[in-house]
């Protein structure tokens, strides 16, 4: 566990802030240099066969994993968990993105909708926005007050820690996004028709609130960064790079082995000179137009 020593008040919500030493990160605008497309595709091919044997070691050990993706909006979550999923066996290996809470699910105790979602041996789930939903943005636009606030920074480490002892792996990612960066891709998605539904009102605000959500950020990478689950942040102002490390580093974190099915051998196909196929003139086909 981590020491009580060298601690700070956070935000002066009289919540402790424990500090450690990170590794400094490369120059933002190094981070952010273009990467080859024929150097993205071919590592990005690489690492989806080496996620799909980490699923297979998953399935044959009977893990349950949980990773959580954050960060604000337009950082590229979404993007990378499309890569990391894109061929994975959908049944061992789902995405949770729940909405705004029912009136029912605002009674129940907080992390009760999300426990409803946790895995089964075997399973891999990915969080697309998670339980920090009430460190984000329900603070920063007032959708539950200061005490709840509080009582989630106070009762979320215990949660994940009750997780882990039960035998679930969590593995949490913030990705960080410039000012700069994130007003370009929410220029592109307002000038796309077809991206223009990724923006809400809520995102505009929250833009508005940048300073307000970067407190926020702070305060909950800060204070829930727990050894058993610790944050990862991951620099995402080239998306490409982004999705590439974040693979990467989700790989390490399992020492897996290869359960990949042996390949099979196809079957002659089933001959049968009586059937006759019906008309096709009694069918309904797709219009060909292409």
């Amino acid at each position: 566990m981590k020491s009580n020593a060298n601690r700070s008040k956070a935000d002066g919500d009289n919540l402790s802030v424990p500090t450690r030493p990170k590794d400094v990160p490369q120059d933002r605008a190094q981070r952010a240099r273009k990467l080859k497309l024929k150097v993205y595709q071919k590592q990005l091919s690489r690492l989806q066969i080496e996620l799909v044997k980490l699923q297979g070691y998953v399935r044959v050990k009977g893990l349950k994993v949980v990773v959580l993706f954050e960060g604000r909006d337009a950082a590229g979550k979404g993007g990378v968990i499309k890569r990391i999923i894109q061929r994975m066996n959908p049944r061992t290996c789902r995405i949770v993105a729940l909405g705004t809470p029912t009136e029912r699910e605002k009674s129940q105790w907080y992390f009760q909708r999300y426990a409803a979602q946790l895995p089964a041996a075997g399973e891999i789930v990915l969080f697309d926005r998670s339980w920090y939903n009430r460190a984000g943005v329900e603070r920063v636009m007032g959708f539950c007050t200061k005490p709840e606030y509080l009582e989630f920074m106070k009762s979320c480490p215990e949660f994940e820690r009750l997780l882990t002892r039960s035998g679930i792996v969590i593995i949490k990612y913030w990705f960080s996004v410039s000012d700069e960066e994130q007003e370009a891709r929410f220029q592109k998605r307002l000038n796309d028709p077809a991206k223009r539904w990724k923006l809400s009102p809520m995102d505009l605000e929250s833009r508005a609130r940048w300073v307000d959500y970067s407190r926020a950020k702070d305060a909950m990478l800060a204070v829930r960064d727990t050894d058993e689950a610790p944050w990862w942040v991951v620099t995402a102002d080239n998306k490409k790079r982004a999705r590439l490390n974040c693979m990467t580093h989700l790989l390490s974190q399992f020492a897996y082995k290869d359960y990949t099915p042996k390949k099979l051998k196809l079957p002659p196909r089933q001959l049968d000179a009586t059937y006759v196929r019906p008309p096709m003139s009694g069918q309904n086909f797709v219009p060909e137009p292409y």
